[in-house]
């Protein structure tokens, strides 16, 4: 039999981070039967005093040649006793190991100002990331907080790396004006993004839950220029909305108040849109006078939109709905072997009043697989065939062999 794709996790609550080090290294290795290939690590910003001792820590216990990873409000992974964690607001570290025969690994490390200009070839991106696009790389991407230039990075890989999957987090911090870290190998970052290529003997499956149910009617964007959209349907956008809310019921209207986002829908010539075929973006504001609405993306005419609630009930419904979508559509022989989650800081408990609640969901559907992750300040994962940052959103990657023969 060939050589078997091997994952494990390790998840540590130690307030001591030589401690957390230490348990995480010796659960995770001792659940492989083979020596890693890659290293994932995830650290709460409970440590943030001590970043700079992580990967020399680490390096000290753990001989791995690839490794990435970055500090989290929060981080997931799995407990001694094997249930998987999400851990909020206190000093945790997850680490993600992994032996991956077939697979290359290439890591990066870009800077907003370093990138291409969009208008550039697809040779050009391919020479900055070193990766050829064909066979198809998968792309884990870990970003700083306000990292610069990351949604033209994720169009770049797009444009150069049609087919591929793409997911990871913003860093985030524990607190306003908290500092962030990325981690790549040897190196720590404060800037920029940190990104692994996986070519090869793989497969990145992705779910985004971007966590909202669709109100009223899809429309089209009859009027707009740059975010503004200044005609829906040649009607006056703050009338239409106005109309719609008018039309809800009590407590949708509540919800209204604090958590209305529009759906913007990703396939032009699809008939009937329905739930997941639509990318969220945040209403930054109105303007009473004119009535146009803001929201936070670029918008054209004839694009169509509809406006969504976000609460834990439509965030719920939303994952549980992907998940069963994902279950039915598995086809191939080769089962998971691991999943990486990138959850919205405002996910979580805050979101849904009880601890642990996407990766128990995910669990319900995908058992027995390692899960690794955190708690990000923005999502990365692809909506109708394209990647976007996202908010309160959860992205799993779930990989697999490309067959069960390799």
């Amino acid at each position: 039999m060939a050589d078997q794709m091997q994952w494990a996790n390790a998840l540590s609550t130690r307030p001591s981070l030589e401690a957390a080090i230490a348990d995480v290294v010796e659960r995770a290795v001792s659940s492989l039967t083979a020596p890693p290939d890659l290293g994932l690590v995830f650290i709460s910003s409970a440590f943030a005093s001590e970043y700079s001792r992580l990967l020399p820590l680490l390096a000290e216990k753990l001989s791995v040649s690839v490794i990435i990873g970055c500090s989290g409000g929060g981080v997931i992974g799995t407990t001694a006793k094997g249930h998987t964690q999400e851990l909020e607001a206190e000093a945790a570290l997850s680490l993600t190991l992994a032996h991956l025969p077939g697979v290359n690994l290439q890591t990066f490390h870009v800077l907003g100002e370093g990138l291409p200009d969009l208008d550039s070839s697809p040779d050009t991106w391919i020479d900055l990331i070193g990766v050829s696009p064909s066979p198809a790389p998968q792309f884990i991407l870990l970003s700083s907080a306000f990292s610069s230039g990351i949604n033209n990075l994720l169009q770049g890989l797009d444009f150069a790396y049609p087919g591929s999957a793409i997911v990871g987090g913003q860093a985030s911090a524990g607190g306003l004006g908290g500092r962030t870290a990325l981690f790549c190998n040897d190196r720590l970052y404060r800037e920029g993004t940190v990104g692994l290529a996986l070519s090869g003997n793989i497969v990145l499956e992705t779910i985004v839950a971007q966590g909202c149910r669709p109100i009223g009617e899809p429309m089209q964007v009859t009027k707009a220029e740059r975010n503004i959209i200044l005609e829906l349907d040649e009607q006056v956008p703050l009338v239409v909305l106005r109309d719609l809310i008018a039309s809800l019921t009590e407590k949708e209207r509540m919800l209204a108040q604090h958590s209305l986002f529009v759906g913007m829908a990703m396939d032009e010539f699809k008939l009937s849109l329905q739930q997941g075929d639509f990318l969220i973006r945040s209403i930054l504001g109105v303007d009473p006078a004119g009535g146009a609405i803001a929201i936070g993306d670029l918008v054209r005419p004839g694009q169509r939109l509809q406006f969504h609630l976000r609460d834990a009930q439509a965030s719920a419904e939303d994952l549980e709905l992907l998940l069963e979508q994902y279950q039915n559509q598995q086809l191939s022989e080769s089962s998971a072997v691991a999943a990486l989650m990138f959850s919205c800081v405002g996910r979580g408990e805050g979101l849904y009043g009880k601890p642990n609640f996407d990766s128990e969901l995910f669990r319900r559907y995908i058992q027995d697989i390692p899960i690794g992750g955190f708690f990000c300040g923005g999502e990365i994962g692809p909506v109708g065939g394209n990647t976007f940052i996202h908010g309160y959103t959860s992205v799993f990657g779930i990989c697999r062999q490309m067959s069960a023969e390799c």
